[in-house]
């Protein structure tokens, strides 16, 4: 299915990055073992503070010495969507063949963190990225996937809403991304 879905998002990165972007360098993907929806460059849709609340996390980190927020225009095209049952219902397959490909006697990896966030999603990473290397390997890929997750701290006493949700975008294909700009 394609979406034929124009959105703005937000990537939070350094500074110097930013700068880079902004003068027309590529985005890097992601590719970390944990990343929450396999392999890609990852926004925030229409999440500019969320994107810059990470952003200045890393600093605190020492991942870069200013944080800054890039914008960008995207177009979904063809994208594997987690608030769609039509996706969500091809995980348990998915979930099942990754399994099945491991080596005898090897477990599959977990999605680790604190509780309730779990900021590692390894397990979760692993899956995706194989359903999406068998998927592009048969000819049939996804250019983007987007998840909402519930995140952080109660927004008050006894609420249900978080501070931190959030719906996140990982580009695969860069092509997707028609524009940037400063915000």
């Amino acid at each position: 299915m394609r979406y034929d879905r124009t959105v703005i998002a937000y990537h939070g990165c350094g500074k110097t990055t930013a700068d880079s972007i902004i003068a027309g360098e590529p985005f890097e993907a992601s590719e970390n073992d944990y990343d929450w929806l396999g392999g890609g460059i990852y926004f925030w849709e229409f999440g500019y503070d969320r994107a810059l609340k990470w952003a200045r996390f890393q600093v605190t980190r020492n991942k870069f010495r200013k944080a800054a927020v890039v914008g960008a225009v995207i177009q979904l095209c063809n994208c594997f969507d987690l608030l769609d049952t039509g996706s969500t219902a091809k995980l348990a397959a998915a979930y099942a063949a990754f399994v099945k490909s491991l080596p005898e006697g090897t477990a599959p990896p977990t999605n680790s963190g604190g509780a309730p966030d779990r900021k590692f999603r390894r397990l979760d990473c692993a899956v995706l990225n194989f359903y999406f290397k068998a998927l592009e390997e048969a000819g049939r890929g996804y250019d983007s996937v987007r998840g909402a997750f519930i995140e952080g701290d109660a927004a008050f006493d006894g609420s249900d809403i978080k501070k931190d949700n959030h719906i996140q975008i990982a580009v695969r294909n860069p092509a997707c991304i028609l524009g940037v700009f400063r915000p």
